[in-house]
């Protein structure tokens, strides 16, 4: 893969950034805001091995853009977007919705549960733990054993989300308010979905998809703020499961239904793209309100998604070890790969100190809400909202708290995870997958479940970015700070 050389200049508070002038051509041509990428400086070095810093330039290019075009320190290269980036735009000024802003996975996203149980309990029982997550849950690329879904049921789903898995036995009201928009994303029109997408639904609900898709068992084995805390009820010692996989191929087919019909919109409205991948509509206009009901739509799909994963974890646990379901509870649910409208203050340009609606994009990044705000959960509210950041499987995670820094600078958004630092075709070449399992099973007491050995190659620790000075940078921004650690003990892959 490339490497990136262009300007990154350290302007403090843990951010570098892009000036304007380094894309200063004409019309849409050319940079209407600076582009920030929040990094510890030793971070940086990961980042010009990859040109996605070139995709926070050309994101700071379309129209109706304001602030910044922002990247979290987890930033690699992705589809028109770089996976970790943000940005927000402004109907009111020609802004724009852009499918490669949100990404293929729609709402690929975390569930973290809280357990009673603590290692101690875990422990002795981990193998067959695991082996009944893994047999329980369908895994991997296009994986069938999901729910299979009358075409009423796709319907409610994608309209109301976790309304659905509530009304049907999936979730419990209370799961509802732990879960980002209270698992149903405004706005969502299943007529928007095509068929082929509604075909590719039908029989995932319930599954975790292929690649760094995943159901973790962890353990808290650090504690910073014991405040947070006791606010989000996890304490050291404690297993946690963790919960990442997304709207499945359902979204992943409406992002590409979509990216069809707006490649000639662009053109249309005389938008001059630096990036054909970068194709959007302006807001407001039919062709971005389909685009937004569809991918609302699978939004909530993916929320029933974890949903079900997440009561066939807790079904499983509670047979193994004797615990009531209700006892593995929902800490928190929050979406990655998605655009809402929300109001916020612009941090810089013309409209500084502004509060505005603005169309936020989040792609391979979370959303981070600080103290008081209205939503975050009322548990939370004085804390903060949660927020999870998965590593990889043979290091940590990190359950941290929003800061308000983070609706100051960066829309309210945060880092969604490690980061990759190496293609996976690249980690299939470095790493012996069967190898890999038995080392981290003999050396790491870490258990590990997956589709074949090669996914487990792909997904070599190594082949990610360390997950703590990813999280360092974050809080080193004031984005968010550190609550808890969690050291993985058993998982299973897509």
């Amino acid at each position: 893969m490339e490497t990136w050389s262009g300007p990154l200049a350290d302007v403090g508070g843990g951010m570098h950034e892009i000036a304007p002038s380094y894309k200063g051509g004409r019309g849409d041509l050319r940079m209407r805001v600076p582009g920030r990428i929040v990094a510890q400086p030793d971070l940086l070095a990961h980042i010009r091995d990859d040109p996605a810093a070139e995709q926070v330039a050309n994101v700071a290019c379309l129209p109706g853009i304001v602030g910044y075009a922002l990247a979290m320190p987890d930033i690699h290269w992705g589809y028109g977007f770089p996976i970790g980036g943000v940005a927000a735009f402004d109907p009111d000024a020609g802004g724009v919705v852009s499918p490669g802003g949100v990404g293929f996975d729609i709402n690929c996203g975390v569930r973290l549960l809280r357990t009673p149980l603590s290692e101690r309990d875990l422990r002795p029982r981990l193998v067959e733990a695991v082996d009944a997550l893994f047999d329980t849950v369908p895994v991997g690329m296009g994986s069938r054993g999901g729910l299979e879904l009358a075409e009423s049921d796709l319907t409610s789903i994608l309209d109301t989300g976790a309304a659905w898995a509530v009304e049907n036995g999936w979730a419990s009201a209370r799961d509802r308010e732990h879960m980002e928009d209270r698992g149903a994303i405004a706005g969502a029109d299943a007529r928007m979905v095509h068929e082929r997408a509604r075909l590719r639904g039908r029989r995932s609900l319930g599954s975790l998809g292929s690649g760094n898709h995943f159901l973790e068992l962890q353990v808290v084995d650090k504690t910073w703020d014991e405040v947070a805390c006791k606010a989000y009820g996890v304490w050291q010692g404690q297993v946690l499961v963790m919960i990442h996989t997304g709207s499945r191929g359902l979204g992943h087919q409406i992002c590409e239904d979509h990216v069809k019909d707006l490649q000639a919109v662009s053109a249309r409205h005389g938008i001059e793209l630096p990036d054909r991948q970068l194709a959007c509509a302006p807001l407001g206009t039919p062709e971005a309100d389909n685009y937004l009901g569809a991918m609302a739509a699978a939004a909530n799909f993916a929320f029933v998604n974890r949903s079900v994963a997440a009561t066939h974890a807790r079904r499983a646990l509670s047979k193994l070890f004797g615990i009531g379901e209700d006892e593995t509870e929902v800490l928190y649910d929050v979406c990655h790969n998605i655009a809402k409208m929300e109001e916020h203050i612009v941090p810089a340009g013309p409209d500084a100190g502004k509060r505005k609606r603005l169309c936020v994009h989040r792609k391979g990044a979370t959303r981070a809400f600080g103290p008081g705000h209205p939503d975050v959960p009322s548990a939370y509210r004085a804390t903060g909202q949660p927020v999870m950041v998965p590593g990889d499987m043979g290091r940590a995670s990190f359950l941290l708290a929003a800061s308000q820094g983070a609706l100051d600078k960066t829309f309210g958004s945060c880092c969604h995870g490690a980061g990759r630092r190496m293609s996976r075709s690249e980690a299939k070449r470095t790493w012996n997958g069967t190898e890999l399992l038995r080392k981290l099973w003999e050396e790491d007491g870490i258990r590990v479940r997956a589709a074949s050995p090669d996914v487990v190659a792909e997904e070599a620790p190594e082949a990610y970015k360390d997950v703590s000075r990813v999280v360092d940078s974050v809080e080193a921004a004031g984005l968010a700070r550190k609550v808890a650690r969690m050291r993985p003990l058993g998982v299973i892959k897509g």
